[in-house]
């Protein structure tokens, strides 16, 4: 049986995250201006179709599953890469530091500053209609920040973890991963991320807080070639 989180891009906008949806019973995608991401419940003709419906001419869109990726006529892989998912069920260590505090809409620009800055995966000016997000400001300047985005029944993804260069090195990345998680857990959701298999520095660090690897996941940039 597939599990919720095999795609997850799907089972979120099947379920907690429907509001944000585009499409239909056979392909989905978030709002373009929230974050690229599409999905298809199945890999059948007619749910591949649908999905290349959903992306405009010189558009691109990501794709994230467990499953091999596959792709309709009219869609072509400008990039592939090869991740990870890791999860978190058992209790993690609990932090606390007055410095953490909560983001909103008015640190928006700078949030999207540090994450066009560090890369730590798709993110936008709308990426605080997803999920709480939290930061750390040093002199006033925003040192580092990590927040929810995808959510499932009893799920949901940690993201954004990005720390400035300047700040690097003590420990801001570990401090709001557990702080993340364990506001997750206080829900009694289960945290969850993805990593590329590429970046061990980021496995090696969610693995020594507590997370373990779920499932290795494909990740496609798809664009529309026609």
């Amino acid at each position: 049986m597939r599990h919720l989180l095999d795609r997850p891009i799907w089972s979120a906008l099947q379920t907690r995250h429907r509001a944000f949806a585009e499409g239909d019973n056979l392909a989905m995608r978030y709002r373009p201006s929230i974050v690229p991401f599409a999905a298809t419940g199945a890999d059948d003709a007619e749910s591949l179709q649908a999905l290349g419906e959903l992306v405009s001419p010189g558009e691109s869109v990501i794709l994230l599953q467990s499953d091999a990726i596959a792709l309709p006529a009219g869609l072509s892989a400008t990039s592939t890469a090869a991740g990870v998912q890791m999860i978190a069920e058992q209790p993690l260590q609990i932090v606390s530091d007055p410095r953490v505090q909560s983001l909103t809409r008015d640190d928006a620009a700078e949030m999207l500053a540090l994450a066009l800055l560090t890369k730590p995966g798709p993110f936008t000016l709308e990426a605080l209609s997803l999920g709480d997000f939290w930061g750390v400001k040093i002199e006033g300047r925003l040192a580092a920040m990590a927040g929810e985005r995808m959510k499932q029944p009893g799920y949901t993804e940690i993201s954004g973890v990005s720390s400035h260069p300047e700040f690097r090195g003590g420990g801001l990345g570990k401090l709001l991963s557990l702080f993340v998680a364990n506001r997750i857990m206080a829900r009694g959701e289960v945290p969850y991320l993805h990593a590329y298999a590429s970046n061990a520095t980021a496995i090696r660090l969610y693995e020594s807080i507590g997370f373990r690897l779920r499932s290795t996941m494909n990740v496609a940039v798809v664009q529309r070639t026609e």
